[in-house]
């Protein structure tokens, strides 16, 4: 089976400043990649490059088996910060990619306001952003984002922002989501927890110039809960990961 992104022998520098330095990352159809490390090491700088939103200095962005090097559209991509027009409503904020595909806006809304109920912002169609939580934006955020693209979905940090409650309430909905989707993600996170908990695998950054320090594979088994964070096998990943961390 082919991979749905294959960034191979990427190199990334700006002016003196070397921002990645060799690295390789692949995202298998259905599966969801976490890419770990500290401030500043190049993971959003990769997710630009892997978007099209940047060239490489050298290497290859493959999707589908396709080089999509230094081309935009074939990836859905979130930042942390949401990103709501303050003057749309949040039908009207999730429709901005179909309109884009060409939809007309009541074409637009009609598709859009099916998966609201998924997303858990049925009721809030007719909301504005400045009128709903932190939570509840990244939601809505989240939504326009699969809109865009379905397939492939580039998340920078979505949670980031949220103090630590709503963040564990939005990793647990984020995974019961996904169980009625087929979406294939790359997700960048700093937290520990959050890659283990949510990932099928895990590139761990070094600091800044960027290579891959090691790789995991997440072998615990779905559906996962809040107990999985006190799993002995969730712990043992967790201490070899934070050792990796802690040895730079």
């Amino acid at each position: 089976m082919s991979n749905k992104v294959d960034a191979l022998k990427i190199k990334k520098s700006f002016g003196s400043l070397d921002t990645i330095r060799d690295v390789t990352v692949s995202l298998e159809k259905n599966k969801f990649v976490s890419i770990l490390g500290p401030s500043g090491c190049g993971k959003s700088t990769l997710f630009d490059i892997i978007s099209g939103l940047e060239k490489p200095d050298s290497g290859d962005i493959l999707i589908n088996d396709i080089n999509y090097t230094g081309k935009t559209g074939k990836v859905s991509y979130m930042h942390q910060k949401d990103l709501l027009l303050p003057w749309k409503t949040i039908l009207d904020n999730t429709c901005i990619p179909l309109q884009i595909k060409g939809l007309k806006i009541t074409q637009a809304r009609d598709k859009a306001n099916t998966y609201f109920n998924l997303f858990g912002l049925s009721g809030f169609e007719n909301y504005y952003p400045n009128q709903l939580s932190g939570g509840m934006r990244q939601r809505a955020a989240l939504l326009r984002t699969y809109l865009f693209s379905d397939d492939i979905m580039l998340l920078d940090e979505p949670f980031g922002g949220l103090d630590a409650i709503t963040r564990r309430s939005m990793q647990l909905w984020l995974l019961k989501l996904l169980e009625n989707f087929k979406s294939s993600i790359l997700f960048i996170t700093h937290s520990v927890d959050e890659a283990i908990f949510l990932s099928d695998s895990i590139y761990l950054f070094s600091k800044r110039p960027a290579f891959i320090k090691a790789t995991f594979d997440i072998d615990i088994p779905r559906p996962r809960d809040y107990k999985t964070f006190t799993s002995a096998r969730f712990n043992e990943i967790k201490e070899k990961i934070i050792n990796l961390l802690q040895s730079e």
